[in-house]
């Protein structure tokens, strides 16, 4: 396939487009960064100036592309959430996909596939409960984000495009995302759980996301939502034991969940709080995880640390 992707020197956008690369696929790379596409994703990968903002000569790349994915967005954990830090986090993503999709639109020859990223934050903080695709949307900023989110790209099907909205959760792997900075305190004997500790982490091994768009490009039968998390949910606690296990290291010094909402805010309570969320449709649809479970999937990744 032409396969077109934003976000493509991201964390996960990087790997993906190798491994698109990998498969056989025609990968371009829409970017306001063209000289680091090379460097992050090989000379295999093409890579296109993109001027957001408005229509541009970026738009005649989408003519004969087969699939879009869509990955274009700030970091959400990167900043306290002021006003200001809102409103980017909320510009690059539906400001951005809105573009994307207008300028979609006016292409004569219309891609057969979006797959545009989302997040589990759709479904608000929850208790135990296990959340499918079809779960109500929770409240508070990433709920509503979330939804503005999807709603952009779902604008797409109108033109008889498929649809896709990933809704990921924690995405591990050793060079970027959370795990990183959960690393440093284990390694110095000082790590632990963000209390209460009974919140759920819904997390899945970056192969596996990569894995996920991968299936959804081939698999006509899949729209709409798709959890992008592994089976094997488990809570903070949980999670940090596993951690320590797999380190050797203790699990003793839990951080107080006041202290980091005192620290950042509206962000800390995405710390705080958590979904018990399952990929009920990847699972239906036969997808196969390489890492359903956690333990395994630290081991995988802390090998090669």
């Amino acid at each position: 396939m032409d396969v077109v992707v934003t976000g493509g020197t991201g964390f996960i956008g990087r790997a993906l487009c190798i491994s698109l690369q990998q498969a056989g696929h025609r990968v371009t790379v829409l970017t306001r960064r063209p000289q680091e596409v090379t460097r992050l994703c090989g000379r295999a990968v093409t890579a296109v100036e993109w001027v957001e903002g408005g229509a541009g000569a970026w738009e005649s790349i989408l003519e004969r592309a087969d699939a879009v994915i869509n990955l274009a967005g700030a970091p959400i954990a990167d900043a306290r959430w002021t006003t200001a830090r809102k409103r980017l986090l909320t510009d690059s993503r539906v400001s951005t996909t809105r573009l994307l999709v207008e300028a979609l639109s006016r292409r004569s020859s219309k891609p057969r596939t979006l797959i545009s990223a989302s997040g589990i934050g759709y479904y608000g903080a929850s208790d135990d409960r296990v959340l499918d695709e079809g779960a109500p949307r929770g409240r508070g900023f990433l709920a509503d984000l979330c939804l503005e989110w999807e709603t952009a790209a779902l604008e797409a099907a109108a033109f008889g495009t498929r649809v896709v909205t990933l809704r990921t959760g924690m995405v591990l792997e050793q060079d970027g995302g959370a795990l990183p900075k959960m690393l440093l305190p284990f390694r110095l004997f000082a790590g632990g759980p963000i209390m209460p500790g009974t919140q759920w982490v819904s997390w899945i091994h970056r192969r596996d996301h990569i894995g996920l768009i991968q299936w959804a490009l081939t698999t006509e039968a899949v729209s709409g939502p798709v959890n992008a998390v592994a089976p094997g949910a488990v809570t903070m606690k949980t999670f940090c034991e596993e951690l320590g296990q797999v380190l050797r290291r203790p699990s003793w010094l839990p951080v107080p969940g006041f202290a980091l909402e005192a620290a950042l805010g509206e962000l800390g309570t995405l710390m705080t709080t958590g979904q018990r969320v399952s990929p009920v449709k990847a699972l239906a649809g036969g997808y196969q995880f390489q890492y359903p479970m956690l333990e395994p999937a630290l081991r995988a990744i802390l090998s090669k640390a």
